[in-house]
């Protein structure tokens, strides 16, 4: 799928949840440096705290990144294109692919569901055989997704 087609009909607006994944260049696994994974945190964060997009939750695996984020201001490319490019800059570098994935969840279940899938990527990829043991990766109802 080209690049395009990707972006035909791309719509997210203030308000809505998404799930990004989104990939390295060539899928390299940039990310297995705790350093640059940190960088890429650094930039979530960012996004919150100057109220673009709430992260609801993110792994940073290898070589992608899954983030379930509530959209706050703007629209969505422009909140994963700053995400991308801030984090590029950060770790010194062209690391993304161009393109990205994004599925809108519509009820608070959805949610926590999607959160539970994303956070288990490490176990699922037999990265760890606990997930606290992966150091890149929160979720903002930490309890209920170790638990539930």
């Amino acid at each position: 799928m080209t690049y395009n087609r990707l972006r035909k009909g791309r719509f997210g607006q203030a308000g809505g949840a998404y799930h990004i994944t989104t990939v390295t260049r060539g899928r390299i696994a940039c990310f297995e440096s705790l350093e640059n994974g940190r960088k890429v945190v650094r930039e979530l964060m960012a996004l919150q705290h100057e109220g673009r997009a709430e992260t609801l939750c993110y792994v940073l695996m290898p070589d992608h990144l899954h983030w379930l984020m509530q959209l706050h201001e703007g629209n969505l490319s422009d909140a994963v294109k700053l995400l991308k490019g801030r984090s590029a800059r950060a770790i010194g570098t062209t690391i993304w692919q161009p393109n990205y994935y994004d599925h809108a969840l519509r009820h608070d279940e959805d949610l926590r569901k999607a959160a539970r899938y994303i956070v288990a990527n490490p176990l699922r990829a037999k990265l760890v055989a606990r997930l606290g043991d992966y150091p890149l990766w929160d979720a903002v109802w930490l309890e209920e997704t170790l638990s539930g």
